[in-house]
């Protein structure tokens, strides 16, 4: 028997001479790369389409020395991950924009100088062609590990004002001075806060907001009206606490996200104070708690899931053009009125 030959394979430059196109933009076309003009990438795709074209993927692999792989990085502790609904939706995002390309998504906890390293040798050997970082803490080196080793990187959120590495954030400040201020226009005359962990940028976004909504409103800070906590309801029940015995004529709470607000209105609701009749409460970021607890809790809506998409996006664009430019990106929020204010 005489076994036939397979027929030749379409190659990129087949593609492209189909297309009428350079190499490069076939390239950036097959993988997913948002710098190709959509008419061009329309032309590209009929051409893989008559053609018959199929990415050699050990080929890309071993010339490219690409992974099709790219890592989330959550240096908290795992049960975050299914308490706070941030991580879900930030993941249900980043899922979507990924469905249609052929990377494939590895979930990674760093929660220690232990498993920094070992993450950052994962990383050096190649096994990655990207990384995506949640929840950053100001001292956190990742960040600048991973740009040294030439490893594209994305942070949901940022370090600092002055953050070098690419990210997506959203308008914290300018989301937590409308919370505030909206509890000041409604005639409440003793704010206090949730604040959240202090070694968090995003933290210190949010009590700059509050700052700046007192000082617009001629309302002195108050450091006895301030409670720092990390973002879970158990802490936001405890920062509570502490501020009904340091603050007991306090009548509002903005609380740094949902969750801590969740904890706030347990705490009220333990010591005798109704909401919104007596205390106010609003939270940050608009997730299913905020629309399911009780009373419904007016919160300041961020758009979690665009930020994941906006970072895969980014991210994939590093990938695609090595020596990308750092991108920033700051997405709007927007105030959610409902029954707790």
């Amino acid at each position: 028997m005489v076994q036939r030959r397979p027929a030749a394979r379409p190659t990129l430059e087949e593609v492209a001479a189909r297309a009428g196109v350079g190499r490069g933009t076939v390239s950036r076309v097959v993988n997913k790369s948002p710098r190709v003009r959509e008419s061009t990438r329309l032309v590209v795709e009929q051409a893989i389409a008559e053609l018959g074209y199929v990415p050699n993927r050990a080929a890309r692999a071993l010339a490219g020395n690409r992974t099709d792989a790219i890592a989330l990085v959550i240096p908290e502790h795992q049960k975050r991950l299914f308490a706070e609904p941030y991580f879900s939706d930030l993941i249900h995002g980043v899922g979507d924009e990924l469905a249609d390309s052929e990377m494939q998504l590895l979930l990674t906890f760093v929660r220690s100088e232990k498993e920094r390293r070992r993450f950052v040798q994962y990383a050096r050997a190649g096994r990655i062609d990207g990384v995506l970082l949640a929840s950053m803490h100001v001292d956190d080196p990742l960040p600048d590990t991973l740009a040294a080793l030439g490893v594209p990187t994305v942070m949901s959120g940022r370090r600092s004002a002055e953050e070098p590495c690419s990210y997506v954030d959203s308008d914290n400040v300018g989301g937590a001075r409308a919370a505030v201020g909206h509890l000041l226009d409604s005639g409440r005359t003793t704010v206090a806060t949730v604040a959240g962990p202090a070694d968090m940028y995003v933290a210190q976004c949010r009590l700059t907001g509050y700052r700046q909504a007192l000082d617009a409103a001629g309302r002195p800070y108050d450091p006895a009206l301030v409670a720092a906590a990390d973002f879970t309801e158990t802490g936001g029940r405890a920062a509570t606490e502490r501020l009904l015995r340091d603050a007991p004529a306090l009548d509002a709470v903005f609380a740094a996200s949902d969750p801590m607000a969740l904890g706030a209105l347990g705490a009220l609701r333990a010591a005798g104070r109704r909401v919104p009749e007596d205390v106010a409460v609003v939270g940050f970021e608009d997730s299913d708690l905020a629309r399911h607890c009780d009373p419904p809790l007016t919160t300041v809506r961020q758009p979690i899931e665009e930020m994941g998409r906006t970072m895969i996006r980014v991210l994939l664009e590093e990938i695609a053009t090595p020596g990308t430019a750092w991108r920033h990106v700051i997405l709007r929020t927007e105030l959610v009125h409902r029954a707790s204010a």
